[in-house]
């Protein structure tokens, strides 16, 4: 029987089912409508075009997955919790905290218990807001969620990890850093130059994704147009000189950590990209020589199963017909969606009560990111609510559930094994659709910038953080432990300690006092007249526009000019953003 003749007779025998079975069982269960949905045929359409929406792996439009095969490993000791691959150099787990020695030993600590992978850095509030540890406004801040990086010395200290078979030119190197983002690269190269490393040798990722700060974290510094500014001096500054770096790791993480739907998460990361994308196009430079080199951290996850397996393969889709319908590509290597994991549990859905229950829901993620075409990584660790860092006995179970599921359950052995689903593919159409509906609406403000000036995005995030709670406080979304299954017969389970935590508390309750203290003797011991006069410079070329700031930073951090010293010249340069009231 033909297509054209089988769709007809499915609806009729649906309308059929519906009265004749469905019916009597919603009568019997005393129900006023299914809980349930069944799909068909009739779900994704009259033609299901199987090339045009899902194709192959590794080929346009991308939905079946990135790449065509997956040689990926997660969970392996040493890989830091991120996949690696043969012939793949990579950075590892999100870490730092304390001073720079701090950060230095934890690595060096990690490197003892096997870990080969290369540095993510994680760096502390006042770093972030480009403050230095000695401002009174970083009091009871430095070292806590990061590590304090204060100058040019605390990256030497940190990177004294990392040498020899481990050097910069032997490692990937991520930090996890956006306002100050073109200072810490500069400092990332000027440590090159004194170790004698070429720069088209270095690996690394910087987050550089400011645009998400205006709606999300909220750690913008300048404005947003001259924080594009900012942005287009690193993508014109990587594409000449450093073929191996990434010019950002972005994505709609922080996005949906703060309220954003799941359709709102692919819609605003979609039009963030693309105004990223803009810049290099702006300045004169073809997309296929740069779009290659922007890569995504990660999208916000749910425990929503099926729906997060669709969003990735909708996001794949919709980021390569971006690439290639709205920017001309051609090269179909710039219409890679690169991410180093897929679907998870996310981090806003882990719960402090009942903390091993996180497991559960990180093995649940970690299914979900083999099936939406990612390494099932089981991220994060059960502890990840009760304080800053992750136990290693946490860090040991999370390892040892991706282990398993590759190894046991073995769920990376087929690519996109959901695709012809008729569920899975009319969930992709529909996030896809309703993302697509949002990105035109962003557009007609005049992009993303324009939408973060006029308060939209920020709205739209704060309008849907309420709704959720309000969901959560009403009953309507259910968390075990938090709003049902919390009798008094329930029980709370713990794991006993083996060892200790490897963020060691009392150098992190010292680590302010460290810092500030070595900032004073370098401030002393610097060249100070020289630091003046660089600034300066720094100062005149800000104004600019056409100036491409990387030179005159690379110089003000070779002479220890500090993280605050060169934002306070920029912030008169550029001003200093104040969000407006929502």
């Amino acid at each position: 029987m033909n297509k054209e003749r089988s769709l007809p007779q499915i609806r009729e025998e649906k309308e059929k089912w519906e009265e004749k079975t469905l019916k009597p069982a919603l009568e019997r269960f005393k129900l006023k409508e299914a809980p349930t949905r069944f799909y068909t045929p009739l779900d994704v359409g009259e033609e299901f075009a199987f090339l045009d929406k899902v194709g192959f792996p590794g080929q346009y439009p991308f939905t079946a997955g990135t790449f065509p095969t997956f040689p990926y490993q997660t969970g392996e000791r040493g890989s830091g919790s991120i996949a690696q691959a043969p012939g793949l150099v990579r950075a590892g787990r999100y870490s730092g905290y304390g001073s720079a020695e701090d950060t230095r030993d934890y690595y060096l600590h990690m490197k003892q218990l096997g870990q080969r992978a290369g540095p993510n850095i994680a760096f502390d509030l006042p770093t972030q807001c480009g403050y230095d540890s000695d401002n009174p406004l970083a009091t009871g801040e430095v070292g806590r969620v990061g590590v304090a990086v204060d100058t040019l010395q605390d990256m030497e200290i940190i990177f004294e990890a990392f040498s020899g078979e481990n050097d910069l030119d032997r490692t990937a190197s991520n930090f996890t850093i956006n306002a100050p983002a073109n200072i810490i690269m500069a400092m990332y190269l000027a440590l090159a130059d004194k170790r004698g490393i070429a720069w088209e040798k270095l690996r690394a990722s910087p987050q550089n994704d400011i645009l998400k700060e205006f709606i999300a974290r909220g750690t913008y510094i300048f404005p947003p147009r001259p924080s594009m500014r900012l942005f287009r001096d690193s993508l014109v500054f990587f594409t000449k000189h450093l073929p191996n770096v990434n010019i950002t790791s972005m994505g709609g993480f922080h996005l949906r950590e703060a309220g954003a739907t799941r359709e709102q998460d692919l819609a605003f990361s979609m039009a963030i990209g693309a105004a990223y994308l803009q810049e290099g196009v702006k300045a004169g430079l073809d997309v296929d020589n740069f779009a290659p080199r922007f890569s995504f951290n990660a999208f916000g996850g749910s425990m929503e199963f099926f729906k997060e397996i669709a969003f990735h393969r909708a996001a794949r889709r919709m980021w390569a017909k971006i690439l290639k319908e709205k920017f001309g590509a051609k090269n179909e290597r710039s219409m890679l969606l690169r991410v180093a994991s897929t679907a998870h549990c996310g981090r806003v859905n882990c719960t402090v009560q009942r903390p091993l229950n996180n497991l559960t829901r990180s093995i649940a993620g970690g299914i979900a990111a083999a099936l939406a075409g990612g390494p099932p990584n089981c991220n994060p660790p059960f502890d990840e609510p009760m304080g800053l860092g992750w136990s290693l006995e946490a860090i040991q179970l999370s390892e040892d559930a991706a282990r398993i599921l590759q190894n046991e359950a073995r769920l990376i052995d087929v690519m996109d094994p959901l695709a012809g689903s008729y569920y899975v593919e009319s969930l992709t159409d529909e996030i896809e659709n309703s993302a697509w509906s949002e990105w035109e609406k962003i557009q007609a403000m005049g992009g993303a910038v324009a939408a973060i000036e006029n308060g939209y995005l920020q709205r739209e995030v704060a309008r849907s953080a309420y709704e959720r709670q309000k969901r959560l406080e009403e009953g309507k979304d259910l968390v075990v432990g938090v709003n049902c299954y919390t009798g008094e017969g329930e029980l709370e389970v713990q794991t006993t300690r083996l060892v200790p935590h490897p963020y060691d508390p009392e150098r992190r309750e010292d680590a302010e006092r460290k810092q500030i203290e070595r900032l004073n003797e370098l401030k002393k011991n610097r060249d100070n007249k020289k630091v003046s006069q660089l600034l300066k410079e720094l100062r005149n070329e800000a104004v600019k526009e056409e100036t491409n700031l990387f030179p005159q930073l690379i110089a003000s951090v070779k002479a220890y000019a500090t993280v605050q010293e060169i934002c306070d010249t920029l912030r008169e340069a550029f001003g200093e953003y104040q969000a407006a009231a929502l």
